[in-house]
């Protein structure tokens, strides 16, 4: 690992690690270096060396643990002129990107923790990746040409969504003349108009927030709407109007597997509204993408493990009929035809191919019984739908005991 350089002249004890200089020359120095490395996030706490995450693993920088007043500093130097009215010493959480020329684009996250400030990075790459150089399923470039409804990605932070959100309106950009509106907190990938037009607000220095911006963007002209998250109810109101409207509508959401995201969505709604919502989801909803990155076995980076849920007919009857909400994975995995699948269809299709081990597919399953099973048979992804139906009662106590047979 590369040492960073500081910026400022110090004495240190012999074999002791630099401090790191909080000056605009040591941070930069710092975060050249991570590019360099291939980091995908920077960590900056008290008490801690500076941290670096490359292909999902945290590994220290040869600096000394920093101090409350080193993050405090760091803070000053990074934080955008826009935020520049807010004291260090009252910021809680706080959100925020910004450009270093020659090096590249990154997000920063401050929070406060333990009384002291503390920050996490986000490498944004300059270039946004193809389908290809993503390993994503080849369903998901079509969705770039639905016109009108509502187009989900979804996942756990550092999952991935930022960066398959971009390559979707890429695919926009590259194949279609639209006027496309994203709203973002805060911007991450800049899009270079190409066949589109495209227009990029930031939460706090374009607009106030979400809510505000969806207010007007209908007044905006546009054919494709970019949402950054669908945090609250009224943010999600106004989606589903533009989406109703002849929209589309593309966004985030942090849940874990498309059931989950449809349940997510109608549960911030009081009870007297669920059957109203239900039904205008299952008319707009085109698609929920959900993800979750997993170590390569090769050891080079990380690959996606996506589960993708099309709104085919039997998909929204399952979204209007509260009780039917539980079969929608169950339709996921017999849809193979329409470009649907599970999480566990996926995951056996990377144990496969050879690019996951066993231990990581089991670990990310969403029944890891079950995909065990199908692993010792031999079955292939159109197995699972069955599977999944037969074994679902299988306990963890049978399944531990099961996989100590083998």
């Amino acid at each position: 690992m590369r040492e960073a350089v500081s910026g400022e002249a110090r004495q240190t004890p012999p074999g002791a690690p630099e401090p790191v200089s909080t000056d605009q020359a040591g941070i930069t120095q710092i975060l050249r270096t991570a590019v360099q490395e291939g980091a995908s996030d920077l960590h900056f706490k008290a008490s801690e060396p500076v941290l670096i995450r490359i292909k999902g693993s945290l590994l220290p920088l040869k600096v000394a643990r920093l101090t409350p007043d080193a993050t405090e500093k760091i803070f000053e130097v990074l934080r955008p002129r826009h935020l520049s009215q807010v004291p260090a010493s009252e910021v809680q959480e706080l959100d925020f990107s910004f450009a270093l020329a020659g090096i590249g684009r990154f997000r920063v996250n401050a929070f406060r923790q333990r009384g002291s400030l503390a920050l996490v990075i986000r490498v944004i790459p300059n270039r946004i990746p193809d389908w290809k150089e993503l390993n994503l399923p080849a369903a998901l470039p079509k969705l770039a040409d639905e016109r009108r409804g509502l187009i989900l990605v979804t996942g756990t932070t550092g999952s991935g969504k930022s960066t398959t959100l971009a390559a979707v309106i890429n695919q926009i950009n590259h194949s279609r003349t639209a006027h496309v509106v994203t709203i973002e907190d805060p911007i991450e990938f800049l899009f270079l108009n190409k066949k589109s037009s495209i227009v990029q607000r930031e939460i706090g220095v374009d607009t106030a927030n979400f809510a505000s911006a969806l207010r007007s963007v209908l007044r905006q002209d546009p054919d494709v709407i970019m949402i950054g998250e669908m945090r609250d109810t009224e943010t999600i109101d106004i989606a589903l109007k533009a989406a109703e409207t002849g929209h589309l509508v593309i966004s985030t959401a942090h849940t874990t597997d498309a059931a989950k995201t449809v349940q997510r969505l109608l549960a911030v709604f009081s009870p007297s509204e669920q059957a109203m919502m239900r039904m205008r989801l299952a008319e707009s909803l085109r698609a929920v993408v959900s993800q979750r990155l997993l170590p390569r076995l090769d050891g080079k980076g990380v690959i996606p493990a996506v589960e993708v849920m099309v709104a085919m007919r039997a998909i929204q009857e399952c979204i209007r009929d509260e009780g039917r909400t539980q079969e929608l994975t169950e339709h996921i995995a017999k849809g193979r035809h329409y470009g649907m699948q599970t999480f566990d269809q996926h995951l056996l299709q990377l144990l496969q191919q050879g690019l996951v081990s066993k231990d990581v597919a089991l670990s990310a399953a969403t029944s890891p019984a079950d995909l065990d099973l199908q692993i010792r048979v031999g079955g292939g992804n159109e197995d699972m739908a069955i599977e999944r139906t037969d074994y679902g009662s299988m306990t963890e106590e049978e399944f531990a005991a099961q996989r100590s047979e083998g």
